[in-house]
């Protein structure tokens, strides 16, 4: 038996609460101000490695694809592979760049400043330059063959071929709630506690099966179109990965960011916070 005499009176019960807006507010923003401080090499490669990693959402919807008889349902179940590589990221502390767009901005919005503007800017096109080389390493190794057998690799890129149904523009409105979507799932992380597997899972499978564009996830399967000859370097770059960045950056950090602070704004400004 758990011997709970030590605890302060009322310890537990406030233990048990989740924490308020702006609890959560502090948590993420701290959490901003921590990654706008790291250094440039540890963003690098801690966003390559979120890179390479985040194929694992392709590599998994790849193998249920190529399990499952075509039928109506079957594109629900292939969804459900699709949070994989989003738990081996989050979970493992990696540097994902639609996951830095409501971290990194808070404390923009917050203080606003030059130095902030600078290292907002700065940790942004980092990590998405890393996460991109990432996912261009593990597109081109599933078109050569490196990881996968033929079969996978085929499942894969039929998967992949989705993302070339939009156009330039519909991939920009579609990536908008998925940047949202990520943003929730980043701030909502601090009152998770035990259950950040369930949370992360729950919200990326409903960006999944809504077919909301994200840009890391996407450039994935555009690399693999690209290397395997299945599309050309304008469309792969910008008319299906540009788009879904500038999509996520304005749903998470324009969006969500800003809806995220001014919720709590008149209580800091009340409480001198500024």
């Amino acid at each position: 038996m758990v011997d709970n005499a030590s605890n302060p009176p009322g310890e537990d019960v406030e233990n048990l609460k989740a924490a308020d807006a702006q609890d959560l507010h502090k948590a993420v923003r701290e959490a901003g101000e921590e990654e706008l401080d790291r250094p440039v090499s540890s963003l690098f490669f801690s966003g390559l490695a979120a890179g390479m990693a985040i194929s694992s959402s392709l590599i998994a919807e790849g193998a249920l694809h190529q399990a499952l008889p075509d039928t109506p349902w079957r594109t629900i179940i292939v969804s459900l592979g699709y949070p994989i590589g989003f738990l081996v990221v989050i979970l493992g502390r990696m540097q994902l760049f639609t996951e830095s767009t409501i971290s990194a901005m808070l404390p923009l919005v917050t203080k606003p400043s030059g130095w902030a503007l600078k290292r907002t800017l700065r940790l942004w096109g980092v990590v998405l330059l890393a996460n991109l080389i990432g996912t261009a390493i593990t597109g081109g190794a599933i078109a050569a063959g490196v990881l996968g057998n033929s079969e996978l690799r085929g499942a894969m890129i039929e998967v992949s071929m989705r993302i070339t149904e939009l156009s330039a523009w519909a991939t920009f409105v579609n990536a908008i709630p998925a940047g949202f979507m990520i943003a929730i799932l980043a701030w909502s992380l601090p009152n998770a506690r035990q259950q950040a597997f369930m949370v992360i899972f729950a919200i990326t499978y409903v960006v999944a099966i809504g077919g909301f564009s994200h840009s890391i996830v996407g450039s994935d399967e555009a690399f693999l179109l690209l290397f395997s000859g299945h599309t050309g370097v304008w469309q792969a770059l910008g008319a299906l990965i540009l788009p879904a960045v500038l999509g996520n950056l304005l749903g998470g950090a324009g969006l969500f960011a800003l809806l995220a602070h001014a919720q709590v704004r008149g209580e800091m400004d009340g409480q001198g916070e500024n």
